[in-house]
């Protein structure tokens, strides 16, 4: 009986907590959602009327957004919006990204040190700049004023829903959260605190598995997709 009170006590919480945090997000800029995706079906992925555009569009349109976050770690990319249409919405969906960049050396892979870091510690204001649109951006609070003037201008109401990429481009994608993972953490701590980041940590982790139509087929070809990507034969032509 004991036991049952408290794994009842532990859920109520849990619950409770859950609200307060979908609560707050209602009146904040972002409202974090989770990882993307594990792998690339294409190459680039973030593309109009690629796997990954339908999935953001789908979503952004259920919840009646006209706008929507990805962020990533910062290659040689812009991170350019783009425009991406859905059966659900009356107008495109407006896809944002946004790239935190290491001044100090370009990179591509999963740092763990900087993963781990940034799960206990959060990101020092100063450690990266940020890249939207070509334009670089010397403080998080300067991209994210970006990104909500832009948002504004695409008629944007309420939160703006918000996934960090979660590419994997070798080995195991359990573990690995992927592409974008120290930024998504760093928004959520900056708008919601330590407990908050880490609740929407666990949760974005956990999006995919549930909600991302083509998770089965990435997870069940994930080296294959891997060595395809990285040996340039998913590059558009």
């Amino acid at each position: 009986m004991a036991k049952s009170r408290t794994i009842s006590i532990i859920i109520a919480i849990l619950l409770i907590f859950g609200l307060y945090m979908w609560g707050s997000s209602q009146f904040s800029l972002i409202e974090p959602v989770g990882r993307l995706t594990v792998t690339k079906l294409a190459n680039p992925d973030m593309f109009p009327n690629h796997a990954n555009a339908e999935v953001l569009a789908e979503y952004s349109a259920k919840k009646g957004s006209k706008c929507i976050l990805v962020v990533h770690y910062g290659g040689d990319s812009n991170y350019r919006h783009f425009a991406q249409e859905d059966d659900l919405a009356l107008n495109d969906v407006i896809v944002l990204e946004l790239a935190f960049v290491d001044p100090s050396t370009f990179k591509t892979h999963i740092d763990w040190v900087e993963v781990i870091y940034t799960f206990l510690f959060g990101i020092p204001e100063d450690r990266y700049t940020y890249r939207a649109d070509g334009i670089e951006f010397e403080t998080l609070d300067e991209a994210l004023d970006y990104i909500n003037q832009l948002a504004k201008e695409y008629g944007q109401e309420g939160p703006i829903p918000m996934f960090y990429h979660g590419n994997v481009r070798t080995g195991e994608a359990y573990l690995n959260p992927g592409c974008g993972f120290p930024l998504y953490a760093q928004i959520c701590w900056k708008y919601y605190g330590r407990a908050g980041a880490y609740y929407y940590i666990v949760k974005g982790l956990i999006w995919p598995f549930l909600s991302n139509r083509y998770y089965p087929y990435q997870i069940s070809h994930l080296s294959d997709l891997q060595r395809l990507y990285n040996e340039g034969n998913l590059d558009y032509k």
